[in-house]
């Protein structure tokens, strides 16, 4: 175990991506003993045989034909109709939009990357620091993670055997918090560096209900998946699927933005960020394999029941630690190796597996926009050209309100729990 733990850091520290350092640290382990060198292979095959992981994928896809297929901008003007008037109108709309589109792509960066390659810019032309914009967008991408269909979601919900269905209505009161959250943020921020409002008036309601309509089969979108599964039509998998039916149809057929010539294109993006899930996936798996025959997960428990019996002490202590290892590790991975330890310690204290699993996946989702190894930080500043270090200032307002409301729905489940328990 010790060649294994040194392997791990020395490939941390040199740069390598995580997933090719849970690996590595994997292999030397099962290396030092010939009986067992095989099971790495058997491993990582076995990790990934599971029908409902077919949902990230269909997901993928679907996310990737809204973005291009022209849903993107109706959403983004419906966004500006509703809150370009407020104090930072540009940055206002940037969250709003975040909101619309993490209903529909389910990940931190995709949403994330489509504000920055879209709404950064004009943001910049407009006079907003660099840094503040590329803030905005990465901070506002943490919504995506926790609204249906969320692809940490359903890795959680596979993990822990959890309802993905509930797993996913659980999250709309959590992703409407966050969204207040990062808005009021942007509100304080703006009135102190003067960063106007896109006009000085509100639009009529008719010209709001006008932009509402022209973006109507978008939104009709996380309606088709709230009903689906409430109603038992479709298993997440199965939604997964209907959902990058509906995306392509709509973006070449109604909308008209996206043309039969892009569609290699585009199956080729999804097919690589598939491919960087899964591997992360089967990679984790390997690695947990690791700490289950070394009994880390039986250790870690007795430590965590014996630091208090009150399971909200023991939450704040999961919560400090899965931040303090979400800036050091990538989210996916974090949650992959840690759920089936925390899951016994979570067991034990009588928490439910639907709150738990909200918090879970929004902590690490925070992990991923904050320093040194952020997958969403370093997917924003490469499309914008900021410095981590100017990020890393500007963020720390921002970072703040995450962490507030992570806090709150730790101390008040309820806001996570109350919609699952009332639909199912």
């Amino acid at each position: 175990m010790t060649e294994a733990a040194l392997t791990f850091l020395l490939l941390l520290v040199s740069g390598v991506p995580i997933a090719f350092t849970i690996l590595g640290a994997s292999v030397v382990y099962f290396a030092l003993n010939p009986m067992m060198a095989s099971i790495v292979a058997q491993r990582m095959s076995s990790s990934l045989e599971s029908f409902p992981l077919l949902a990230v994928p269909f997901f993928i896809v679907a996310g990737a034909a809204m973005a291009r297929g022209g849903i993107a901008r109706r959403l983004y003007h419906l966004a500006d109709g509703m809150v370009g008037h407020w104090w930072g109108g540009l940055a206002q709309v940037a969250v709003m939009n975040s909101l619309f589109l993490g209903a529909m792509s389910g990940s931190a960066n995709a949403d994330a990357a489509i504000d920055a390659r879209t709404i950064a810019p004009i943001m910049r032309e407009r006079g907003y620091s660099n840094g503040f914009a590329s803030v905005v967008s990465a901070t506002s991408g943490a919504i995506a993670p926790i609204m249906p269909p969320s692809i940490g979601l359903i890795i959680y919900g596979l993990l822990t055997d959890t309802s993905i269905g509930k797993l996913f209505i659980g999250g709309i009161v959590p992703a409407m918090l966050i969204t207040l959250a990062l808005m009021l943020t942007v509100r304080g921020t703006a009135r102190a560096r003067g960063y106007a409002p896109e006009r000085d008036h509100r639009l009529p309601t008719p010209q709001i209900l006008g932009r509402a309509r022209a973006a109507l089969w978008a939104l009709a979108m996380p309606v088709l998946l709230i009903v689906g599964l409430r109603g038992g039509w479709f298993t997440p998998t199965e939604l997964g699927a209907i959902a990058a039916v509906y995306a392509f149809v709509v973006g070449l057929f109604i909308y008209r933005g996206l043309h039969w010539s892009e569609t290699y294109d585009l199956l080729r993006e999804s097919a690589r960020t598939t491919a960087n899930v899964l591997f992360i996936i089967a990679a984790a798996a390997v690695f947990s394999l690791v700490l289950a025959l070394e009994q880390v997960p039986q250790q870690m428990v007795g430590h965590l029941l014996a630091l208090s019996d009150n399971k909200i002490v023991v939450l704040l202590a999961i919560n400090l630690l899965l931040l303090v290892l979400g800036t050091l590790l990538e989210g996916l991975a974090l949650m992959i190796i840690l759920v089936p330890i925390l899951l016994e310690v979570t067991r034990a204290l009588g928490i439910d597996p639907v709150h738990f699993g909200i918090v879970l996946v929004f902590n690490t989702t925070i992990g991923s926009v904050t320093p040194p190894v952020g997958t969403v930080l370093f997917t924003v500043c490469s499309l914008t050209k900021c410095s981590i270090e100017e990020f890393t200032r500007e963020s720390v307002p921002f970072i703040a309100a995450l962490v507030g409301v992570l806090l709150l729905l730790t101390f008040v489940p309820p806001l996570v729990t109350f919609l699952p328990n009332l639909l199912f």
